[in-house]
């Protein structure tokens, strides 16, 4: 606004799956906005994103995906108490004075996800494939919600984390809705899935796949195979990036 060109963008590695630029690019002509632009920056790093703020002028904001939800915190200046609490990052506001920059990070994925689900949502007991910070986000969201949740992981890290083959039928009687948190299956990635017991499943489970691209990953198509009710993450994109831009166009410069 105030006649200043705006930049925005995403920050992770690698970002040829991401669908942020279109989504954006759209959502700026749709409304106008014809100074603002949105630009995919692929980091080796999350120690290259102060160097990148100082070389991209007119950066206002961005969005960061996978891996750097976690190890961007210690380079923000400032945490919204929801992503203190969840303990991950996907949105960050860059506020500017002189020479001086600050950062402060959101989570925005938290409620994407939760206004992704359906209103005869009713699963009590939910398995969360993966451990990094979409999980966290997505774990966060369920207990609000008052669903018993437990990790699976190619790893046993710490307790309530369990491995795939320690997925019995007893448990997968029980916990009914999956959401896959891993990159599993993710162009260009497209053979792979995270290794569950695809025969226990059937029409009482969910399972819900971060992933957008592709439309159906193999895990999806395996979970629709045996019965299963499936959803993709495109859903969730679009709601995080709107409360995203909100977070952007309403954040004040005296924090």
């Amino acid at each position: 606004m105030n006649g200043r060109y705006r930049r925005f963008g995403l920050i992770g590695y690698p970002l040829e799956h991401s669908a942020s630029a279109l989504y954006f690019a759209k959502k700026f002509e749709r409304e106008g906005l014809t100074d603002y632009s949105y630009t995919l920056f692929p980091l080796l790093s999350a120690d290259e994103v102060r160097p990148l703020i100082s070389n991209t002028p007119g950066l206002q904001g961005f969005n960061v995906t996978i891996p750097y939800k976690q190890s961007i915190i210690p380079f923000l200046d400032y945490l919204d108490p929801l992503a203190q609490e969840i303990g991950a990052v996907n949105t960050v506001t860059i506020n500017r004075s002189g020479q001086e920059v600050k950062l402060k990070g959101y989570n925005t994925d938290a409620g994407g996800f939760k206004n992704s689900l359906s209103p005869d949502f009713n699963h009590t007991h939910a398995l969360i494939l993966g451990t990094g910070g979409s999980s966290k986000a997505v774990a966060y969201i369920l207990k609000e919600m008052g669903i018993e949740t437990l990790n699976v992981s190619r790893t046993k890290k710490e307790e309530r984390i369990i491995r795939y083959e320690e997925l019995t039928p007893g448990l997968l009687e029980k916990f009914t809705f999956i959401v896959n948190c891993t990159p599993a299956g993710m162009i260009p990635d497209t053979g792979s899935a995270p290794p569950l017991p695809f025969a226990l499943l059937d029409p009482r489970h969910f399972v819900y796949d971060l992933i957008y691209k592709p439309v159906e990953t193999k895990l999806l198509r395996l979970a629709r195979e045996s019965g299963a009710r499936t959803q993709n993450g495109f859903r969730m994109l679009e709601l995080q990036a709107e409360l995203a831009f909100a977070i952007w166009m309403n954040e004040s410069n005296d924090w």
